[in-house]
C-alpha cells in the first residue's frame, strides 16, 4: 500500500513538472510569435511524445526511447508528413531545453521521420474546370461573387489565403493585372484572364461594404470572406454541378498550373505565375503533364495498344 501512494506522489510530481516545462514552453513560442495554432499543435505533439514515452521521463529521453516512439507512431499508421511534422515540434523543444541549460544533447539528432512518397497534386481536366465554371451561374449576389472569386483563382492560379486576402487596390483593370500577396510577404504581379474580369467587374458592381473595408470578396455581412467559407462554396457548387470528386480551392489552383502547362510547356513562366521560390516546386507538375500527353497517346495513337489475335 505504501509503495503504490509513492508511486502515485512520484507520477503527480512528474506530471506537474511536465506541464511546467510545456507552460514555460509555450510561453517562449508566444514570444517568437508562433501562433496560437501553432503553440497547440506542439503541445499536442508533445504530449502524444510524453505518452509514448511512459513511464520514462519526457525530458530526460534517449535518442533510442525517441526513435521507438517515432516507429510506434508510425505503426499505428501516422503519416511521414505528420510524423516529420510532430519531430520538428519534439527538435524545438529538446532545443529549448538545452538553452535552458536543463539538457546537454539533442535525442532528436540523427532522427528522421521515415520518407514520404512523392504525391501528386491532384487536378481537374479541363472541361470538368469549365463545366465547373460555367455551372455557377444563378443570378443571385452570392453566386455572382462564387463566380468572380473561382474564375480568378483559376486564372491566376492563387492559393487560398491569396484569394481571400485581395484589396481592392490590387486589382488593375486598364491593364487587366493582378497583384497578389504571396507566402512570406513575396508580392508578384499575374495577368487576368478576359472571362475572370467580366465576372470580377459584375461583382463589384454588386459589392456593397462599409468605406473602411477594402476586401474585394466578402461573405454575407460585409466583412472579408474567410477561407473556410471559400472551401464550403467550392465544394456545394461542385456538388450541384455533378464534379465527380471532392473539389477544393487549391485544386483549381493545381488546374490552372497544370492546364498552363499542357498548353505552353513554360516550366519557369508557369514558376513565375504560381509564386514558387525554386522551380523543383513547379517541376511535379510536368508528371501530371506526362500523365496526361500518355492518357492521350493510350486513346488517339493507333499502335497504342495490342490489336486481338485473329480467331
Amino acid at each position: 500500500m505504501l509503495k503504490s501512494t509513492a508511486a502515485l506522489f512520484t507520477a503527480h510530481l512528474c506530471s506537474s513538472r511536465m506541464s511546467s516545462l510545456l507552460e514555460r514552453f509555450s510561453d517562449y513560442l508566444n514570444l517568437l510569435g508562433r501562433s496560437p495554432h501553432t503553440l497547440a499543435a506542439y503541445r499536442r505533439d508533445l504530449s502524444l511524445l510524453n505518452q509514448q514515452l511512459v513511464p520514462h521521463s519526457l525530458e530526460q529521453a534517449s535518442p533510442a526511447q525517441l526513435r521507438k516512439a517515432l516507429a510506434s507512431l508510425h505503426g499505428k499508421g501516422l503519416s511521414s508528413s505528420s510524423l516529420a511534422r510532430k519531430l520538428s515540434s519534439w527538435r524545438q523543444f529538446y532545443q529549448w531545453l538545452i538553452e535552458q541549460q536543463l539538457r546537454d544533447d539533442d535525442p532528436c539528432y540523427g532522427l528522421r521521420a521515415p520518407k514520404r512518397g512523392k504525391l501528386l497534386p491532384k487536378a481537374l481536366p479541363v472541361d470538368s474546370t469549365v463545366a465547373l465554371l460555367n455551372g455557377i451561374n444563378e443570378p443571385d449576389t452570392l453566386s455572382v461573387r462564387d463566380r468572380a472569386l473561382f474564375e480568378l483563382i483559376y486564372s491566376c492560379g492563387l492559393r487560398l489565403s491569396e484569394s481571400v486576402g485581395l484589396n481592392l487596390t490590387d486589382v488593375d483593370f486598364s491593364d487587366a493585372l493582378l497583384r497578389v500577396h504571396g507566402k512570406g510577404g513575396k508580392v508578384r504581379i499575374v495577368p487576368i484572364g478576359a472571362e475572370a474580369v467580366s465576372c470580377l467587374q459584375q461583382w463589384l458592381s454588386l459589392r456593397h461594404a462599409p468605406a473602411e473595408e477594402y476586401a474585394v470578396f466578402l461573405g454575407q455581412r460585409g466583412k472579408r470572406l474567410s477561407g473556410r467559407q471559400v472551401e464550403k462554396r467550392l465544394r456545394d457548387w461542385a456538388i450541384r454541378c455533378g464534379t465527380a470528386q471532392h473539389v477544393h480551392p487549391h485544386m483549381l489552383r493545381h488546374s490552372f498550373a497544370s492546364h498552363l502547362l499542357q498548353s505552353s510547356g513554360d516550366l519557369r513562366a508557369v514558376q513565375e505565375l504560381l509564386g514558387h521560390a525554386n522551380l523543383s516546386s513547379t517541376q511535379i507538375y510536368t508528371s501530371l503533364d506526362f500523365l496526361h500527353l500518355a492518357k492521350t497517346y493510350d486513346q488517339a495513337h493507333p499502335r497504342a495498344r495490342k490489336k486481338s489475335a485473329p480467331d
